[in-house]
């Protein structure tokens, strides 16, 4: 059978992966610093940022998903993020493995109107400029024939199980659940894209499992924008609780900063939730004849697995 290594198999996106992949009956491996056993799968210890490592970790591969997520902070992404790709974009060429990237959607900083693959770069923050950084260097080599990878893009996530990684789990479902008030950032009323985590999942097997979707950008599937405080009635229907929202001003999460790094270090992404965040995925939908899950539908579903653990 084909052999699918999934490089940070830690994270929220693979853990959506590995049934899918079983599903298909294809081989696993899953790579990470702390990588444990999983039943239906060969684990396996890596250190990305370490040519040798990621070199025997991908060997043998039809295709290598880059899941791995860094610290949250520029400074370790300027250090570490290209250091990282370039390991992963030489060991793919050395072992003849097609590499499917998900990436954020940081490079195009703060765009007037919708967000679609053509959109050109133009960061608005440190860790904007990193992320055009490396996606350059993959797309690089893409154009020049040296690899088969594709580029899958998603903002925001939320979902069934999806908790620490996610602004709608920690600020919406998580306080609905200890029975607190729904929070929001900055601006509640402008439209805003999120990726639901089982479409980002199946839509990245799509992609590695057909050839003509390789040396190509896609957006992953994301349902019609809306506002948060939409969002958050939504969310308040099924949690079965009051939609009333707390929302964090500018100012506010600049004072958090000064305590806490995280939001230090969230500080110059403020951008993405005080105006519209529009982002299409209309390409991938028509090539693939892919419906993305409504957000009543989704919400619901991620409602149901809060209420039940």
């Amino acid at each position: 059978m084909k052999l699918h290594t999934i490089l940070g198999s830690n994270g929220t996106i693979a853990k959506e992966l590995v049934p899918i992949l079983k599903s298909n009956q294809v081989n696993i491996r899953l790579v990470s610093r702390n990588q444990g056993p999983v039943e239906g799968a060969e684990s396996m210890v890596a250190d990305v940022l370490n040519y040798d490592q990621v070199l025997k970790a991908v060997a043998g591969s039809e295709a290598v998903y880059l899941l791995v997520g860094l610290t949250y902070n520029a400074d370790i992404w300027k250090k570490d993020w290209p250091v990282l790709m370039r390991n992963v974009i030489n060991a793919c060429k050395a072992t003849n493995a097609r590499l499917v990237f998900f990436d954020g959607i940081y490079m195009y900083g703060k765009v007037d109107g919708v967000i679609t693959e053509d959109t050109p770069y133009y960061p608005s923050s440190r860790k904007g400029q990193v992320r055009a950084e490396v996606a350059r260097m993959l797309l690089q080599e893409m154009a020049a024939g040296t690899i088969k990878a594709v580029i899958a893009r998603a903002t925001d996530f939320y979902g069934p199980g999806v908790t620490d990684k996610s602004a709608a789990g920690i600020l919406v479902f998580d306080n609905m659940k200890k029975g607190k008030r729904a929070q929001w950032m900055i601006n509640a009323n402008v439209p805003r894209s999120y990726n639901y985590t089982p479409n980002a999942a199946k839509a990245l097997y799509i992609l590695a499992s057909h050839e003509e979707a390789f040396g190509q950008v896609w957006h992953l599937p994301s349902a019609s924008p809306l506002t948060g405080r939409e969002f958050i009635r939504l969310a308040a229907k099924y949690m079965k609780t009051s939609d009333k929202v707390f929302v964090l001003p500018k100012w506010c999460i600049k004072i958090i900063g000064w305590f806490n790094p995280f939001m230090k270090s969230y500080y110059e992404m403020t951008y993405q939730d005080e105006f519209p965040l529009q982002l299409s995925s209309a390409k991938f939908e028509k090539a693939f004849h892919f419906t993305p899950t409504s957000y009543e539908d989704g919400v619901k579903a991620t409602a149901d697995w809060y209420l039940a653990n």
